[in-house]
């Protein structure tokens, strides 16, 4: 295959290069359209042709029922690994070793708490309040408990940023639940994993003794790998335009 592409416009011709993705993809370098033909730019409704950026991590073509991240097919993952290792592999570009895991789990159930004030901002939302709404509110007032700045430059910040994140969204996700069932808030437990932990923050009441399903875990687990990432979506691609 040549290594560009010809354009032709009122006679004049341009080399655009080919670029080659992950699985052998191909794609066409239009960044220097504009400028090398005075003006002419590409129209393409919605992006639906159109790649936003160079990525490795995920591919998926739902088409031919085709999912991988940082190159494993999902039903290796799915099947081999948890949610919490598949999150490192996407982060972090590789599998983690065991000491790898064990410090990245521990670290992430450190973060597992949340402000006593946020029960506030919850209160404040109707029970008849969309999930995703509430979640996304929540997830803005983060920032207001946790104001330093990140340093995006910083390895050591960027991790606690991702641990912080992973650690409370379960929580989040847990406490709005309850708001919509009208139900008691719950507390992580370190000794879970996190899957477990999300399945009795959302399940469990005082009154009873709750003892996760080891079936269902499994499940929502899978889950949870399977949706863990969505390649260049519509709203991936709208936050990094």
């Amino acid at each position: 295959m040549s290594k560009n592409a010809i354009l032709q416009i009122d006679g004049k011709s341009y080399e655009l290069p080919i670029l080659k993705g992950t699985e052998n993809e191909v794609a066409l370098d239009i960044s220097s359209l504009r400028s090398a033909t005075n003006g002419v730019i590409t129209y393409d409704p919605g992006f639906k042709n159109t790649g936003s950026c160079k990525s490795a991590i995920t591919f998926l073509d739902g088409e031919k029922g085709i999912l991988r991240y940082r190159g494993y097919s999902i039903e290796d993952l799915a099947e081999n690994s948890n949610f919490l290792e598949v999150a490192y592999l996407i982060i972090f570009g590789e599998l983690p070793t065991k000491d790898q895991f064990e410090k990245f789990e521990n670290d992430v159930k450190g973060q597992a708490i949340l402000n006593e004030e946020m029960k506030n901002i919850i209160n404040g939302f109707p029970r008849s309040a969309h999930p995703m709404g509430m979640l996304s509110s929540l997830t803005s007032a983060l920032t207001a408990f946790n104001p330093s700045p990140v340093n995006v430059k910083s390895e050591a910040d960027m991790y606690n940023a991702i641990v912080k994140i992973l650690g409370k969204f379960q929580v989040l996700v847990a406490w709005v639940y309850a708001k919509n069932q009208g139900t008691p808030r719950n507390y992580a437990d370190y000794n879970l994993d996190y899957v477990s932990n999300i399945m009795q923050m959302l399940f469990r009441i005082p009154i009873k003794k709750y003892t996760v399903n080891p079936i269902a875990a499994k499940a929502l687990d899978k889950l949870l790998i399977l949706h863990e990432d969505h390649e260049q979506n519509c709203s991936t691609s709208t936050v990094r335009i």
